[in-house]
């Protein structure tokens, strides 16, 4: 017989505040064709994007973690000292010890809560959600703060042509909390390993360093390409659309929730084309709200569904109570999907 003391958790977790932070720059398509060979309507009519967001240098991961991360406190209606654990998803904090976390849960006044880092990419904020429910349940903290953040704009390529107007830079950030019915559903997550080069960092960080430039790639000038982020884009296109559409079937049918009974679709916002076709594949009825944020904020990665629930609720097209499934893929290749209630 264990001699382990149970767990004295709450029996359910839900999501009880959002915020969010876009930087204050709005980079229109018009300044991304300064560098490539394209027009307007051919990169709306690929991905659905006007514009985008990028950092200042004094916008950093962690200060626009921090600014998302104090309205999201607000929402929820607690105080920072009540956090007992901060989990941020980001693959642009370009650190690789400390974890960021540990400076935004310090610069919130957090106490001195868990706090760490995790690599997910755009699927990052579903399992930093996943994560938070397991503590609140589990009992080792009350409340936890998730942030999805980057500054992508540092990791893009401008001379290339296939994902130079597709990044932008943000922070959205929520607060777990427990709750007494269910309003985290089941997660559905994964990863698929043999697809990892679809999705992938252009040269890894000690190439880079050591100076060799012989394998590097080199821009017009002949000079060596700081590392970005490249990808195959038909084919995470038609993994994304016919696959990540079957798994957010499943998260719909592990939480119990059939299409008619959803209110809201918050997918990360990737490519509008992907989303329509995701919409249309899962026969959503037209009553349901469909988060399309990726218009004015590109894509953000791990912050993105954060960044489009806040905006959802702010505007008014999504309320709070609203059932809504959201579903994360990207790098890796890594999805998570779940139904949440709003906040």
């Amino acid at each position: 017989m264990s001699k382990i003391k149970p767990s004295k958790g709450a029996p359910y977790a839900r999501i009880i505040g959002v915020g969010g932070y876009r930087p204050t720059r709005v980079v229109p398509n018009e300044v991304i064709l300064e560098t490539i060979d394209s027009s307007d309507e051919w990169i709306r009519s690929r991905s659905g994007i006007a514009t985008r967001h990028w950092a200042s240098d004094e916008e950093t991961v962690s200060m626009m973690s921090v600014e998302a991360s104090g309205k999201a406190i607000a929402d929820a209606g607690i105080t920072p000292e009540q956090i007992g654990g901060v989990i941020v998803s980001t693959v642009s904090h370009f650190k690789q010890t400390p974890a960021v976390a540990t400076d935004i849960a310090h610069r919130i006044g957090a106490g001195k809560p868990a706090a760490f880092d995790i690599s997910a990419g755009c699927a990052g904020f579903g399992y930093g959600l996943t994560l938070a429910k397991g503590m609140i349940v589990e009992g080792s903290a009350e409340y936890v703060l998730v942030i999805g953040v980057e500054r992508l704009s540092d990791l893009t390529d401008l001379e290339d042509r296939a994902t130079a107007f597709l990044f932008g830079d943000g922070a959205g950030a929520v607060v777990v909390g427990p709750s007494q019915e269910p309003n985290i559903g089941p997660t559905v997550w994964g990863s698929e390993g043999d697809k990892s080069e679809t999705i992938k960092q252009t040269v890894a960080w000690n190439d880079f360093h050591i100076g060799d430039v012989s394998n590097l790639p080199l821009n017009e000038r002949g000079e060596v390409k700081f590392p970005a982020i490249t990808q195959e884009g038909q084919a995470v296109f038609r993994w994304a659309v016919f696959e990540m559409a079957k798994v957010a079937q499943q998260a719909l049918e592990a939480a119990g929730i059939a299409p008619e009974d959803l209110d809201v679709f918050i997918p990360h916002q990737a490519n509008m084309r992907i989303i329509d076709s995701m919409v249309k594949t899962l026969k959503l009825p037209e009553h349901v709200t469909v988060a399309r944020d990726v218009e004015t904020t590109g894509n953000t990665s791990a912050a993105s569904i954060p960044l489009a629930m806040e905006r959802l609720l702010a505007t008014g097209q999504a309320k709070s109570g609203d059932t809504a499934l959201i579903i994360g893929f990207g790098a890796g290749l890594v999805y998570a999907a779940t139904v949440v209630t709003l906040p």
